[in-house]
């Protein structure tokens, strides 16, 4: 007969009370070297947040002009840096371009289908080589008579050319709103109608398990769905970028849709930074609408490159020698910050890849 074990209560592991101190040698490298240390810079910016917040703005960013009013607080609105010119894109890439960090790996990327004896196909920008086709881009952009304000749709699939087409519209001040290559058609439509967009970026297709996400089939679609009214929600339309990536076959519309490495073959890649505002919008991100009619999010420019810049670089400790992956998709505000802006603000090298984690096999992450 076993022996039978009477337990005296159930034993709680949401209370953690053990303590694991870091191995001496990573906290000598560490960003923030002790508690200690955590706490000196914590208390710093209790005490005097807008001190603290200066500070740091004039550390860790580069500007065009310097700001007037570290921040103008009017509940429930919070204006930061006002009167301030700065840049994302400028902040991700000029900044690095006289430095060694030009000539290294700024993203790795992996897509689904692999090469020859890969388990992905590769393809490795340097930040000098991603600044290059981020201006290619951005002209691309402003050759279709896009701007300071004007609103890009970015309909693609995990590939560098989002990234590419994300810094491209900061570049020259337009807002860009990513949406997930999973999303439908009425998706795209409904986000198009609410930012009042005049471009799309897609891509004819993605690959996903397998098999190809037909996104300019989506975005087809989605240019032709009617409102209760019969108005076209995506009347406000005028270009259609195509990415080529995997080749299906799909309907081009003269006068309307472009293909990507025809509109980028003959621009320059040289495109200044606009001087942006610190409160310029930057990007619109949209909940997804599992719990009701998705809500667009305006994040603006100076407050939130900060944010993303600082928040990478001390949660995840950083160094010039990291390789750093964030597996979430771009389409997520997780990928906006820690896929793109944290990571190429720190100039360190960000790891991107186009698959889902368990395909073809669930070790798959294990395999890049």
């Amino acid at each position: 007969m076993a022996n039978k074990i009477k337990l005296a209560g159930i034993t709680s592991v949401l209370t953690e009370n053990r303590l694991f101190p870091p191995p001496k040698e990573f906290s000598r490298r560490a960003h923030v070297k002790s508690l200690a240390d955590y706490r000196k810079l914590y208390n710093e910016s209790i005490r005097s947040p807008e001190k603290f917040w200066a500070k740091q703005a004039k550390q860790e960013l580069v500007w065009f002009k310097p700001w007037k009013k570290v921040l103008e607080w009017k509940i429930p609105f919070a204006k930061w840096f006002v009167g301030g010119q700065t840049n994302v894109s400028y902040n991700c890439l000029d900044k690095h371009l006289n430095t060694p960090t030009a000539n290294k790996a700024a993203i790795i990327w992996e897509g689904e289908p692999a090469d020859d004896g890969k388990p992905g196909e590769v393809r490795v920008f340097t930040y000098k080589q991603l600044h290059h086709e981020v201006c290619r881009f951005a002209n691309v952009l402003k050759h279709h008579g896009i701007g300071k304000g004007d609103r890009v749709i970015i309909y693609l699939p995990m590939v560098p050319e989002a990234a590419i087409a994300m810094l491209a519209c900061t570049r020259v001040g337009a807002v860009h709103s990513v949406v997930f290559g999973g999303f439908s058609a009425q998706s795209v439509a409904d986000r198009i109608h609410d930012s009042g967009a005049r471009m799309i970026v897609t891509a004819d297709g993605g690959f996903r398990r397998g098999a190809v996400l037909p996104l300019k089939k989506n975005v087809d679609d989605a240019l032709v769905l009617k409102d209760a009214n019969g108005e076209l929600l995506a009347k406000t339309i005028e270009r259609v970028i195509v990415l080529r990536r995997a080749c299906n076959e799909i309907h081009v519309q003269e006068g309307r849709d472009c293909w990507w490495h025809r509109e980028i073959q003959e621009q320059s890649p040289d495109c200044p930074a606009a001087k942006m505002d610190s409160e310029a919008p930057l990007f619109i991100l949209y909940t997804s609408g599992s719990t009701g009619k998705p809500k667009g999010i305006l994040h603006t420019t100076a407050g939130y490159l900060l944010g993303a810049k600082m928040t990478t670089k001390y949660v995840f400790d950083l160094q010039d020698t990291d390789v750093y992956w964030c597996t979430a998709d771009v389409g997520w505000v997780t990928g906006h910050s820690y896929v793109v802006y944290g990571p190429l603000a720190n100039g360190v090298t960000s790891l991107m890849y186009e698959g889902a984690p368990n395909w073809p096999e669930p070790d798959r992450f294990w395999q890049t």
